[in-house]
């Protein structure tokens, strides 16, 4: 497939504002789940830990998940896949709603909406990176907003249907609503080329003609048979000669010499299958050795390992406030007329404003964008270390708008992982740090919550979220101080990747 030069304008804006709703309609109420985590709780009366795995598999199962997401983008193209996994986001929603146990959650909410969500972020920004170039910035720092301010109100939406209507009948409704997915979806046409130059033969249509003699001779035999015999009755006929020995041993020799041709054919055939096919599979092994090669070396590279640990203790520190924040209100005694606002919807809407704000600032020459993360990391420890001594709404809600605007980090962390390994690194390296950003998503919330099971009081979870955060900032920062010049000249000259999964994300 040739596609065109990137229009930077035209239908990529349409694209931005589907990948934009996209976005919106299918992250809004995983990233919104702790209102529901709330009425789970009462429902199932499972503890805080075990419920908090449903959220955390919604959110961190598509970050496990992305080469597997990537790889089914670049098979299949971006539109059907944001098609097939508007079904699977309806689908799962709906099929929660139906819940007989927590157990059931995992499946339906964690798994199926999970990896839904993870298939559909790849295909959005695989699809705008294909329409933009020289603003491709901005256009995926616009999409990326669609999912806070999902955040911001499916948080209060969700809340008020289940004032109205019930957890159930509130998941029903959400699954309705996300089959706009598919509409959205089908508008994703992808940028081709109006003139295609003709297509490189496959491996298949690469395979030698002497593959295929021996078919060819198994249709032609008869014929070849037919011929011969036909001719040669003809010249007799025309001497009006019979002779009907000298015919039988014709017709003998010409079939031996026929079978002997087949025989060989078909041998030589079998050895030439079996070289091409060892040949591929050689070829293949290569591939596979190279990658990890690669990867031993990524991690070599001191700033790339303290990346690799900053975005694992992060993520398993900062993700808990966005899924447990009401029932730290809750626990906290809060009076809910005191509420204006939910929390989770402050974290949303601070999060886009966040995103925007840092993305800007790393457009900045003057601006150390690793230097810029490395202090997000340590301000988003600091607040989450004050989440114990807040004992009313205003304070909670300041530290929700402060830890949503620090998450914003999120615009700059392509920034910092181009810097740290290069450009030629970036998918390959960028595919490793969003596997174990996925694997923190995974594991914090529910280790809160077994920490609050455990002391039946929220302020030991959030010290030891805020010291895993402050820890990973520390390590980032010691291993960037001494070396981040020679870190970056040396990643400049690594050779460029042989093999590399196609995170569509890390555009």
């Amino acid at each position: 497939m040739v596609f065109q030069k990137p229009p930077d304008g035209g239908w990529g804006w349409v694209i931005v504002v589907v990948s934009f709703f996209t976005q919106f309609l299918c992250y809004g109420s995983p990233l919104a789940v702790g209102v529901l985590y709330l009425e789970w709780l009462d429902a199932f009366g499972e503890g805080k830990g075990k419920t908090a795995w449903v959220g955390s598999l919604a959110n961190g199962i598509g970050l496990l998940a992305s080469p597997v997401c990537s790889i089914c983008v670049s098979s299949f193209g971006a539109r059907p896949v944001a098609i097939f996994s508007g079904f699977m986001v309806a689908g799962g929603l709906m099929m929660s709603s139906f819940a007989p146990n927590i157990y059931f959650l995992y499946i339906s909410y964690g798994i199926v909406v999970g990896l839904g969500c993870g298939l559909l972020y790849t295909a959005t920004v695989t699809i705008t990176c294909h329409y933009f170039d020289k603003r491709r910035g901005l256009a995926l720092g616009l999409i990326s907003t669609g999912s806070s301010v999902g955040l911001f109100i499916y948080a209060a939406l969700q809340r008020e249907l289940i004032d109205l209507y019930g957890l159930d009948g509130c998941l029903l409704i959400v699954g309705a609503l996300s089959l706009n997915i598919l509409a959205c979806g089908s508008l994703m046409r992808p940028l081709e080329s109006s003139y295609a130059p003709p297509l490189e033969k496959t491996c298949v249509d690469k395979v030698p003609d002497q593959y295929f003699v021996y078919h060819e001779k198994e249709k032609t035999v008869e014929e070849n048979i037919s011929i011969l015999e036909k001719g040669y009755v003809d010249e007799k006929c025309a001497n009006n000669t019979p002779d009907y020995k000298q015919d039988s041993i014709l017709n003998k020799n010409v079939l031996s010499s026929i079978n002997v041709n087949e025989k060989d054919t078909y041998k030589k055939k079998v050895v030439e299958q079996t070289n091409f096919c060892k040949q591929l599979a050689k070829r293949k092994w290569q591939l596979y050795l190279n990658y990890w090669e690669e990867t031993v070396v990524l991690f070599k590279n001191k700033v790339f390992a303290a990346l690799f640990v900053a975005i694992l203790l992060f993520d398993i520190g900062v993700f808990p406030p966005s899924l447990l924040m009401e029932d730290v209100a809750r626990s906290a005694n809060i009076n809910e007329d005191d509420y204006r606002m939910p929390l989770i919807s402050i974290i949303g809407i601070m999060t886009a404003v966040g995103k925007l704000t840092l993305g800007t600032l790393a457009d900045f020459e003057w601006v150390n964008t690793l230097y810029l993360y490395v202090t997000t990391l340590l301000m988003t420890g600091v607040a989450l270390f004050a989440i114990p001594f807040a004992k009313s709404y205003l304070t909670l809600a300041m530290l929700s708008g402060i830890l949503g605007f620090l998450t914003g980090n999120w615009s700059i962390f392509p920034y910092v992982t181009t810097k740290t390994v290069g450009i030629e690194k970036l998918t390959h390296a960028y595919g490793i740090l969003m596997f174990f950003a996925g694997l923190g998503n995974s594991l914090g919330p529910p280790i809160v919550g077994w920490f609050y099971d455990w002391t039946q009081e929220y302020d030991t979870a959030f010290y030891f979220s805020g010291f895993c955060v402050l820890l990973g900032g520390f390590l980032l920062l010691l291993a960037a101080l001494p070396c981040w010049n020679a870190c970056t000249n040396q990643s400049s000259k690594l050779p460029p990747n042989t093999y590399s999964y196609k995170v569509a994300s890390s555009a």
